[in-house]
């Protein structure tokens, strides 16, 4: 017992580590760390005797890149769904198709978006035959999913076998599946803040026992693991070898349009009959290769990859934002702003560095304010003008 134990608190510190993991600044990481030891025992204990249950979160809504309903979770349960990950996504992660690109080591949206532009040059052979691209989208996703259904996904890929107490794990899973965050949250913001945001899209408004909350690890992976047999049935039993899913965006290719056109229905019953989701009716695109397809920020055409006009849109806006502090503040922001504001525009510029923006990169270079050149990652040869 004394073994398991010890073994254990060394996993809940490994998963602190984890939490606090570029976030160390923050208010409640900051007050956490304090007593971080203290804190670390009290919560192995809590969860070692079965005492744990999940804290208030706090709830807000995000505007870019798209309006989002947030509930983030106190720092102490963010360590406990870093544990929860640490334990299962090993397990769990093999499982799951090569195309699934979300919350997962190695994948993520560039490897989605290379996947995809691959799926096309193969599908059409180079471009020189006919292929068509079929889009889905699952409406109001996070907010849909049957916890009970879940649950009995997660027990059922026997990823709950450790070396520890045979109900521990379970229980943990458990209650951070069935916790409802919206009876238990502070709201940061005001209430015109949700204003705007659909029904479907919010946890104020979900069904009982449905919808998990986003902003959480843990609804990640488990996002993951409640449409894994949704993946294998188009892989299995459709038999459409083209196809990537990055969360609730489904895209599928082909060579014929009709079969394509017959597998909606089918993909819309099985959604509905094993999982109790619906279609996106309105966002339903089935369209030749060569007009190009939207997906995860960037817009796929032959020969050619560029970043969707809404991410250049909030750049833009961004870039206007911070040039508007710096005149309002003559120049003398505070250098947490600085470190701020030059990792937001570094990440913009890194992601479209993947993609043919070479034209658009300099055009926003001529938008920051001078004061910025220093800090933001810029490329010599850009500025130059010269060929990367």
């Amino acid at each position: 017992m004394n073994t398991e134990y010890n073994q254990f608190k060394q996993d809940l510190f490994q998963a602190y580590y984890d939490a606090r993991k570029n976030k160390r600044n923050k208010p409640s990481s900051l007050d956490f760390e304090i007593n971080y030891e203290r804190n670390l025992f009290e919560l192995a204990d809590e969860i070692w005797s079965g005492r744990y249950s999940p804290g208030a979160s706090v709830c807000f809504i995000i505007e870019q890149p798209v309006k989002r309903e947030i509930f983030a979770a106190s720092f102490r349960d963010r360590i406990v769904h870093h544990l929860i990950y640490n334990y299962i996504n090993p397990m769990l992660d093999p499982r799951f198709i090569n195309d699934c690109y979300s919350c997962r080591i190695g994948k993520g949206t560039l490897y989605g978006i290379k996947r995809i532009n691959h799926f096309i040059r193969s599908c059409s052979e180079n471009y020189k035959k006919d292929c068509y691209i079929l889009k889905l989208d699952i409406k109001g996703y996070f907010m849909s999913i049957d916890r009970e259904i879940l649950y009995n996904k997660v027990e059922g890929l026997k990823v709950l076998e450790r070396e520890l107490p045979p109900c521990l794990l379970i229980n943990l899973i458990k209650k951070t599946i069935f916790y409802d965050p919206a009876k238990n949250c502070r709201i940061n913001g005001k209430k015109s803040d949700w204003a705007g945001l659909p029904k479907s899209k919010s946890l104020f408004f979900a069904a009982p026992n449905k919808g998990l909350p986003i902003g959480n690890l843990t609804s990640q992976l488990f996002g993951n693991v409640y449409l894994n047999d949704f993946d294998h049935f188009i892989k299995g039993r459709l038999k459409c070898r083209y196809y990537g899913r990055y969360v609730d965006d489904i895209i599928i290719m082909h060579r014929d349009k009709e079969f394509l056109k017959s597998i909606i229905p089918e993909i819309r019953r099985y959604l509905f009959e094993k999982l109790g989701l619906n279609l996106h009716e309105k966002k339903i695109y089935l369209q030749h290769f060569s007009k190009g397809v939207k997906f995860l920020g960037a817009v796929i055409k032959p020969y050619r990859i560029y970043i969707a006009n809404r991410t250049k849109g909030n750049f833009y806006a961004k870039i206007r934002k911070w040039n508007e502090l710096l005149a309002a503040m003559n120049n003398k922001i505070s250098k947490e702003q600085v470190k701020e504001i030059i990792a937001c525009a570094n990440s913009y510029l890194g992601l479209m560095k993947h993609y043919k923006t070479k034209k658009l990169r300099r055009k926003l270079f001529k938008s920051f304010s001078v004061y910025f050149w220093n800090y933001v990652y810029i490329e010599y040869d850009i500025l130059k003008k010269r060929p990367c």
